[in-house]
């Protein structure tokens, strides 16, 4: 497995200093940022595609491949994350049949277009978190929704730790029960970061530094991997900090400089950092 981290002028700084050790850079699909900070080291990209919300030619068909190619990003990844306001009459807690088959219907169509595109193998679906903001609808949210949609389009899965101990929270389930039921058997991707209660939004938020709740959960998830029980995913990427606005207000040097070091011995734990 490799180690990955979000770019930003801190990592860079503290990677020069010989302070982390990393394999890749993990970069939006900024055509700039790739550049600067391949300079440093390989990155990986990952887009903002959103199944469900037919967003692909928004983010644009040509650059996705040309990005791809360019990094030798081993997988394009989509969130599950449709809109229910894109569907009338849909409550963000519905628990309606219909509505669920109408988000599964979405969330197929647009990664039937990524599977025809690039082959089911390079394609890798990532759960969504509760995020009132991005009106992302309950069923979405549910296990059985996220198996039945790797199962169906032979895609691969990418695990975000800390969407889905947002999300255990809000269905009411505990989060390793909740993480061992997603199809951990297709993992090829790993995403770790610090979740807080957000008091000025009033529910869980991510992309913080690591807390004692997350470590103790990325360890678990860790030895799940290691153990064999689950696939290995290529890279375990911790999303702590970055460029513009919600990122680089989170881009805390000391943060980094702690947390990387402590992710490498888990992810390589014969390694020395």
């Amino acid at each position: 497995m490799h180690i990955a981290l979000n770019y930003s002028p801190q990592a860079a700084a503290l990677l020069n200093q010989g302070t982390i050790k990393l394999d890749y850079y993990k970069v939006p699909d900024w055509p700039d940022m790739v550049g600067t900070a391949s300079a440093q080291l390989p990155v990986y990209v990952h887009w903002p595609l959103m199944a469900g919300r037919h967003n692909g030619k928004q983010v644009g068909w040509e650059q996705i491949a040309a990005l791809h190619d360019q990094t030798a990003t081993p997988y394009i990844n989509t969130h599950l994350a449709p809109r229910a306001s894109d569907f009338a009459g849909m409550p963000l807690d519905t628990t309606h049949l219909e509505h669920t088959r109408n988000l599964i219907e979405a969330m197929h169509d647009d990664i039937r277009q990524l599977v025809d595109r690039f082959g089911a193998a390079q394609v890798i679906l990532e759960n969504a978190t509760w995020d009132p903001t991005y009106e992302i609808p309950r069923p979405v949210l549910e296990a059985e929704c996220i198996c039945q949609m790797v199962n169906d389009t032979g895609a691969g899965f990418l695990l975000d730790i800390a969407h889905a101990r947002i999300a255990a929270s809000y269905l009411g389930v505990d989060p390793q029960t909740y993480i061992a039921s997603l199809p951990v058997d297709r993992l090829r991707e790993l995403h770790v970061t610090g979740v807080i209660y957000d008091t000025k939004q009033n529910r869980l938020n991510d992309h913080f530094p690591m807390t004692a709740a997350d470590w103790s959960l990325t360890e678990w998830a860790l030895g799940q991997i290691h153990s064999g029980a689950w696939a290995t995913p290529w890279v375990v990427a911790l999303e702590y900090g970055g460029v513009g606005a919600g990122f680089s207000e989170r881009s805390d040097a000391s943060v980094i400089a702690i947390d990387i070091p402590r992710l490498y011995q888990l992810v390589k734990p014969t390694s020395v950092n």
